[in-house]
């Protein structure tokens, strides 16, 4: 794996081993990072399930101001910090070993809020619509901020979530990015 594109083009990004990943590939990631280009500019990130942390580190490269990282697994975690590390971007970053629903309420108490959510569960284990509405019933998403979620075809994601529209949804063999948010996209 690699940073695909910004200041950090073409470094090496490490994966964790094992099958409780699923690194998105490069193709899925330029696709992603495409179509939000106009948002990623001083950004705040929310990368979570964030595995190696691919794609926030990728939203970091290409001009966000900060990424949070959240990951449930210690060992995956530990990459998203030695990836960090490496990669220079350590005073950027906020990592948390915690569950998504949780790290969504403690951003709530906190008064957090961010400009992209990038939302990449482990594949049909029914994670999508809770973190959706966690994020929307906690106001964790800035007015013009946009949710990211990259899902297997066949789970279906409904044109509205809340207040949330559907505002793309592209498919890549067996995968699907949908893009939520309040308004078009620019």
């Amino acid at each position: 794996m690699r940073v695909i594109a910004g200041e950090l083009r073409g470094r090496k990004i490490k994966a964790p081993d094992g099958l409780h990943t699923r690194p998105t590939t490069d193709r899925v990631k330029e696709s992603i990072f495409s179509m939000i280009y106009s948002h990623l500019a001083d950004s705040i990130v929310l990368d979570l399930f964030a595995g190696s942390g691919s794609l926030g580190i990728e939203a970091l490269s290409r001009g966000a101001q900060k990424a949070y990282f959240i990951e449930n697994n210690k060992q995956s975690l530990g990459i998203v910090k030695e990836n960090l590390t490496i990669l220079g971007l350590l005073d950027q970053s906020v990592v948390l070993l915690t569950d998504a629903i949780r790290a969504l309420k403690e951003f709530a108490i906190k008064g957090e809020k961010f400009d992209i959510i990038f939302l990449d569960p482990p594949y049909m284990k029914g994670f999508i619509i809770p973190c959706v509405e966690g994020i929307e019933v906690n106001g964790l998403l800035n007015t013009d901020g946009i949710i990211v979620i990259e899902h297997k075809v066949e789970d279906v994601l409904p044109d509205e979530i809340g207040n949330l529209l559907k505002m793309k949804d592209r498919r890549y063999g067996d995968t699907n990015i949908s893009i939520y948010s309040r308004e078009a996209l620019k």
